[in-house]
C-alpha cells in the first residue's frame, strides 16, 4: 500500500488556532512579568510544541504541520510582549497613568504585522540561503519530529509536559513562600571599597533566572558575568569615588545615572556591528525574494516549501498598516507641539518607522538565528532606534525651556519607538519559527500568515496583564511607584534616553565610553571566533554592564547548570531528548514563577496590599534570610534530579545523537 504523501496534511486548522490562542494567553503573560521583572523573556517554541502535541495526540487526524502551526502561533505572541521594554515608559516619564486598551492593542498589533512582512523576503537570505545555526528553531522541530505519529513521542512528550508542570510548580510554590515571607525574596549588599569609594553585591532568589541561564547558555552567561564585573568591579569603585552621601543611596544613584548609560553604548555599538555583518545576505534576499514573484507570475510552480506570502501581498500589507499607524500618531500628539508641524513630522515618523524597522527586522532575524531567541537583541537596537527618534525631533523643535513641551516631544519620540519595537521583537521570533518549518516541510505562507494570528492575539493579551501589573505594583521610577514596585530596566533606560536627548542634558561621554568597551569587546569576540574558542557575544556583556547584579547574577549560574546537565546528557541513550528535558525544566522554571508573579498581581490589584499574603512579620527577617537560599538550591536540585530520573527511566529511541554545538549557541 502506497504511503500518503505529507504534502496534504492539513496545516491551519480551526482546533490548531484556538489551542495556539489559548497557549498564547499563559505564555504571554508570563512574558510580560517576566520582562518587566528582570528585563529579559523566553522563547516559547519549544514548550508550546510539547503542549500542542501532548493535547493533539487525542485527535486522530493532528499532525506535524498542525503542530507547527499551534507552536508558531503561540510563540509568536509569546514574543510580542517584549513590546514592555518600551511602553511602560510612557508611565515613568508620567504622561500616561494607565495603558488605554485600544491603543496599546493597536501599537503592538501594527508593529508586529509590519514585523511579520519585513521578515518575509529575510527567509530567504537568512534561513534557506545562510548557515546560520538557529538553535531553538532546530530545536523546536527536533521535538516535533520525534512527537509525529509514533508510540515513543507520545511517551516524550507526556514526561516533557510533566517536567513542564515539575518546574512551573517548584518555581510557583518558592515565590509563595516569599509571598508569605517565609522565604527572603532577594539578598544585597552594598560596601566600600577602600576609602573613598563603594560598590555592591545583590541577587534576587529567582528560579526564572536560573531557567533563563540555562536556555541561553554557557558563551551568554559568561559575557553577563563580565559585564557584571565591568560594572560593579570597575566603573562603580570609579565613579563613586569622593561622592558624599549614605552608601545604599550612593551606589544605587550611581548605578542608574551612569553605569546603565555605558551598558547602553555598549549595546548599541553591538547592535551597529551586527547590522554591517549581514547588509549583503539582506539584500540578496530582497532580491530572491523580487525574482520568485516574477518566476511565479510567469506560470512557473514553485515548490510548497518556497512558498512565500507574494512581494505584492507583502508590499500591499505593509502600505495598508501604516494607515492606522498614522492615525495612532496624529491621536496621540494632538494638541501637543508636532501638531504645530503635523503632516511633515509624523510623514517623516511614518518613514522613519519604516526605514528602522526593515533594518531592525533584518538584525535581530540575524541575532536570533545566530544565538536563538532567548538572547534577544531588541533592546540593544531598541536604544538605537530611540536616540534616531529622540535625535529627529530635536533637529525639528530643539531643546525647549518648557517642560510640558520636552515631555510631550518625549513622550511621542517613545510612542513611536514603540512601533518601531514591536517590528523588531517579532522579526526576532519570526525566522525562528520559519526555519523550523523548512526542517518539518511546512508551507512558508501559511507559517507567516499564522504568525499574523500570533501577533492578533498577543495584542489582546499584552494591555490588560501590563495595566493589572502596573496597578498592583507601579514600575520603578514612575511618579506613583510602590516599594514593591517592578524594575522595567529596559523601558527606564530607553525612557532616560529620550529625556536626556530631547532634554539636553545627556551625558554623552558615558555612552562613549560604552562604545568603546563596545569595540574592545567585538574584537575579542571575533579573536575567540578565529581561534575556536567560546565566544563572548558583546550584546551579553552589554546587558551584564547595564542591567542590576540582583536581576542578572543567578544567569550565569543557571548558564553553569544548563552546560553541566547538557554533558550528562549527552552520554545518555537518547541525548537529543535529554537534552530537550532540560530545556522544558528551564522553562517550567521560568513559566511558574512568571505565572504566580501575575496572579500575584491580581491578588495585590484585588486587595490593595502591596503584602496581601504575608504571615510572617520582620520578626522572622532574618530567619527568612537563611531560608531562602536553603529552599532555592534544594528546590532546583531536585527539579533537575527528577529530570534526570524520568530521562533515565525512559525507553531508547532511535534518533541521531544531539549536536553539541546547539548547547553553545542557545
Amino acid at each position: 500500500m502506497a504511503t500518503e504523501p505529507a504534502r496534504p496534511l492539513a496545516e491551519l486548522t480551526i482546533r490548531g488556532i484556538i489551542l495556539g490562542a489559548l497557549i498564547t494567553v499563559l505564555f504571554t503573560a508570563a512574558n510580560v512579568y517576566l520582562g518587566l521583572k528582570v528585563g529579559l523573556t523566553f522563547a516559547t517554541s519549544i514548550p508550546a510544541a510539547v503542549i500542542s502535541m501532548a493535547i493533539l495526540r487525542f485527535f486522530r487526524t493532528s499532525n506535524i504541520l498542525e503542530n507547527n502551526i499551534v507552536q508558531t502561533i503561540a510563540s509568536a505572541a509569546g514574543t510580542l510582549a517584549a513590546i514592555i521594554f518600551v511602553l511602560p515608559g510612557l508611565i515613568l516619564v508620567g504622561w500616561w497613568q494607565g495603558f488605554p486598551y485600544w491603543t496599546t492593542a493597536m501599537v503592538c498589533a501594527a508593529g508586529g504585522i509590519l514585523g511579520v512582512m519585513f521578515s518575509v523576503p529575510l527567509r530567504r537570505a537568512l534561513v534557506t540561503g545562510s548557515d546560520l545555526p538557529y538553535p531553538e528553531g532546530v530545536a523546536a522541530a527536533e521535538v516535533l519530529r520525534v512527537g509525529a505519529g509514533s508510540r515513543e513521542g507520545d511517551a516524550e512528550n507526556a514526561r516533557g509536559l510533566k517536567v513542564i508542570i515539575l518546574g512551573s510548580v517548584a518555581a510557583a510554590l518558592f515565590q509563595l513562600a516569599t509571598a508569605v515571607k517565609l522565604a527572603a525574596a532577594e539578598a544585597a549588599k552594598n560596601f566600600k571599597v577602600g576609602t573613598a569609594s563603594a560598590t555592591g553585591v545583590s541577587t534576587s532568589w529567582s528560579m526564572a533566572l536560573i531557567g533563563v541561564g540555562h536556555l541561553v547558555g554557557l558563551s551568554v552567561g559568561a559575557a553577563m558575568l563580565f559585564g557584571m564585573l565591568i560594572a560593579w568591579a570597575g566603573l562603580m569603585p570609579y565613579l563613586t569615588a569622593g561622592v558624599p552621601g549614605e552608601i545604599d543611596t550612593v551606589v544605587s544613584t550611581v548605578f542608574r545615572n551612569q553605569v546603565r548609560f555605558v551598558g547602553a553604548g555598549t549595546i548599541g555599538v553591538a547592535a551597529i556591528w551586527t547590522l554591517l555583518k549581514i547588509l549583503g545576505p539582506i539584500i540578496g534576499g530582497i532580491r530572491s525574494a523580487m525574482a520568485a514573484s516574477r518566476a511565479r507570475a510567469g506560470g512557473q510552480v514553485l515548490e510548497l516549501t518556497e512558498r512565500d506570502l507574494p512581494i505584492g501581498v507583502v508590499g500591499g500589507s505593509v502600505l495598508l498598516t501604516l494607515i492606522p499607524i498614522g492615525w495612532l500618531l496624529w491621536t496621540f500628539s494632538a494638541g501637543g507641539p508636532v501638531h504645530e508641524a503635523a503632516v511633515p513630522v509624523i510623514g517623516g515618523t511614518i518613514l522613519y518607522i519604516v526605514i528602522i524597522g526593515i533594518i531592525i527586522a533584518a538584525v535581530c532575524g540575524y541575532m536570533a538565528g545566530l544565538i536563538g531567541a532567548s538572547n534577544s537583541p531588541v533592546s540593544g537596537v531598541g536604544i538605537l532606534a530611540v536616540l534616531g527618534a529622540s535625535l529627529l525631533l530635536v533637529a525639528i523643535f530643539g531643546h525647549s525651556t518648557d517642560p510640558a513641551r520636552t515631555n510631550a516631544l518625549i513622550a511621542y519620540a517613545l510612542f513611536a519607538t514603540a512601533i518601531v519595537f514591536s517590528v523588531a521583537t517579532i522579526s526576532n521570533d519570526n525566522l525562528q519559527d520559519l526555519k523550523t518549518g523548512q526542517l518539518v516541510g511546512a508551507t512558508p505562507w501559511k507559517q507567516q500568515f499564522a504568525l499574523v494570528l500570533g501577533v492578533i492575539f498577543g495584542s489582546l493579551v499584552i494591555p490588560p496583564v501590563l495595566d493589572l501589573l502596573n496597578t498592583a505594583f507601579t514600575f520603578q521610577g514612575a511618579p506613583n511607584a510602590k516599594d514593591t514596585a517592578l524594575a522595567a530596566p529596559q523601558a527606564a533606560l530607553i525612557s532616560s534616553l529620550a529625556k536626556g536627548v530631547l532634554g539636553g542634558d545627556i551625558d554623552w561621554k558615558l555612552i562613549g565610553a560604552g562604545a568603546g568597551i563596545g569595540v574592545v569587546v567585538i574584537l575579542i569576540d571575533e579573536l575567540l571566533g578565529k581561534a575556536g574558542r567560546m565566544r563572548l557575544p558583546p550584546l551579553g556583556v552589554g546587558m551584564g554592564i547595564y542591567l542590576p547584579m540582583a536581576l542578572t547574577l543567578l544567569i550565569p549560574v543557571g548558564a553553569v547548570i544548563g552546560h553541566f546537565y547538557d554533558r550528562w546528557a549527552r552520554r545518555q541513550a537518547n541525548p537529543a531528548f535529554a537534552e530537550r528535558m532540560g530545556i522544558l525544566a528551564a522553562t517550567g522554571l521560568i513559566v511558574g514563577e512568571s505565572l504566580f508573579g501575575v496572579a500575584f498581581a491580581g491578588v495585590v490589584a484585588s486587595t490593595g496590599s502591596d503584602a496581601p499574603l504575608a504571615l510572617l512579620g520582620e520578626e522572622f527577617e532574618t530567619a527568612a534570610m537563611w531560608l531562602a537560599p536553603l529552599l532555592f538550591a534544594g528546590s532546583i536540585a531536585l527539579l533537575y534530579g527528577r529530570t534526570r530520573a524520568l530521562v533515565a527511566s525512559a525507553p531508547p529511541a532511535n534518533e541521531p545523537p544531539a549536536d553539541p554545538d546547539i548547547a553553545s549557541y542557545r
